[in-house]
């Protein structure tokens, strides 16, 4: 599924943006932490804070996190959002916020949509076609074996496991998204990735002009501070069309 492109890929674009992707995990820490600051009783937080780990971002950096978002240090308040559009070729686009500045973040959105040929819409237009599930990532080694990783997400609760380039994508239903990475990790597995995202259910498959356009306009948004995450429905790998 190239949506989620490669894990080599991804990586690149982390340790390439490396500075900018811990300001991002810490903001999502500090909001997790505002329900609590003890990721055994905070679902949320512990996801936050696995995501922070999996790019080695300093425990000091979490630890900091942590504090403002349970007041302890309250410098910053954040707050959630998120915005939908299409983008070139008609690309459903889902991009998850967290801001200090409200409208600051919903120009900088616009301007993007506006400028890479996408058209920002209202809540609800493009998000019918996605769905919520857990996605868990890990990557394809040697030491890993299809078969054996399908029987242990399955029997734990997951719904599907897809194999990818370098990469097995397991899905699950929300709900039990902790209880399959738990008993994944507790057979020996390393997860790149647990979250629950927007999966989409329709796809587009834009031409190549709609697809450089789309990958400037996702780059574009990724590049903003306020950005977490950004969905998409395209069903063509992105990367490497810079």
């Amino acid at each position: 599924m190239g949506r989620h492109g490669t894990i080599a890929g991804r990586k690149a674009a982390q340790d390439a943006k490396r500075g900018q992707v811990f300001t991002k995990y810490a903001r999502a820490i500090t909001m997790a932490a505002r329900a609590g600051g003890d990721p055994d009783y905070n679902v949320s937080l512990k996801h936050a804070i696995e995501r922070a780990k999996s790019i080695n971002m300093p425990n000091d950096n979490i630890t900091r996190a942590i504090k403002k978002g349970t007041g302890e240090d309250s410098s910053e308040t954040y707050e959630s959002g998120s915005f939908e559009g299409y983008g070139p070729g008609g690309v459903a686009v889902i991009v998850d916020v967290l801001t200090d500045n409200k409208n600051r973040t919903t120009s900088a959105i616009k301007h993007a949509f506006d400028k890479n040929n996408g058209n920002l819409g209202v809540p609800g237009c493009v998000s019918y076609m996605f769905e919520r599930k857990g996605y868990i990532l890990v990557e394809k080694t040697e030491e890993v074996g299809e078969d054996a990783l399908m029987e242990a997400a399955l029997e734990a609760g997951a719904e599907d496991l897809v194999t990818g380039e370098d990469s097995f994508e397991i899905y699950t239903a929300p709900d039990v998204l902790d209880q399959v990475a738990d008993a994944l990790r507790s057979a020996g597995y390393e997860l790149v990735e647990a979250d629950v995202e927007y999966i989409p259910s329709i796809e587009a498959a834009p031409d190549e002009a709609a697809l450089k356009s789309l990958y400037k306009l996702i780059d574009q948004l990724e590049d903003n501070d306020d950005v977490q995450k950004v969905y998409h429905n395209c069903a063509i790998d992105l990367e490497g069309l810079e």
